[in-house]
């Protein structure tokens, strides 16, 4: 080896030095972190008869963006889901990173008239798996239609605040409120909301949503 070549060598010893000492790059704080969020649902996340990011986690996502708060939304939809058929799919709907569920299940346990008990079991043992994951909730009601009468009706109202004293989540009453009756944001079919519904959905939930990121980033480890 050179004299020259002994002087370049030694000349970069302190420059590596000093980058392999150089700290990493800092992770972000526990508080700016995505907030993952999966929507436990039925057709309405499912966005039923609507273009491609019109659906409600979509729209929740975009809208939360706008308001700059971070967050991953899971669309977990099933057309046609029950509260039942959403336990049975619990574990392989809500992955393991999850921080919060919206759930969104129970509408068509209304509409074909199931047992309010079995429905209020179902979402009863859904809070309660999730509780034990300690993972933060935001459950939706839904009001019973008229139809099936006013008894059904009390009942199936009484699921969620019995659940209420039970378990510590966020609870917004009715999923569809201020979309239900109106034909100007209802789909063809009489009972889906349309665009324009589902955004009416998304600005009434929201105050609720805000309120669910707020507990989990309360519960956070720095």
């Amino acid at each position: 080896m050179t004299a020259t070549l002994v002087r370049r060598l030694a000349a970069l010893v302190p420059i590596a030095l000093v980058l392999s000492c150089s700290p990493p790059d800092p992770l972000p704080a526990a508080g700016d972190r995505p907030v993952k969020i999966v929507v436990l649902g039925d057709s309405l996340s499912a966005g039923f008869g609507l273009p491609w990011g019109a659906g409600f986690p979509e729209r929740l996502a975009q809208t939360l963006k706008l308001k700059g708060i971070a967050v991953t939304i899971v669309n977990a939809g099933v057309s046609g889901d029950t509260a039942s058929d959403g336990l049975n799919r619990l574990d392989r709907s809500v992955p393991e990173d999850t921080e919060a569920v919206i759930i969104e299940v129970g509408a068509n346990d209304a509409e074909r008239g199931i047992d309010p008990n079995v429905t209020k079991a179902a979402l009863g043992s859904i809070l309660q798996r999730l509780q034990e994951r300690h993972i933060q909730v935001l459950l939706t009601g839904f009001h019973a239609p008229a139809s099936l009468g006013p008894a059904y009706g009390r009942a199936f109202a009484a699921i969620y605040p019995s659940l209420a004293s039970t378990y510590s989540f966020v609870w917004y009453p009715d999923i569809v409120d201020g979309v239900a009756g109106n034909s100007a944001l209802i789909q063809f079919d009489g009972e889906h909301p349309n665009a324009a519904g589902v955004d009416v959905i998304v600005a009434r939930i929201m105050p609720r949503v805000e309120d669910l990121i707020a507990r989990v980033r309360g519960k956070r480890r720095p």
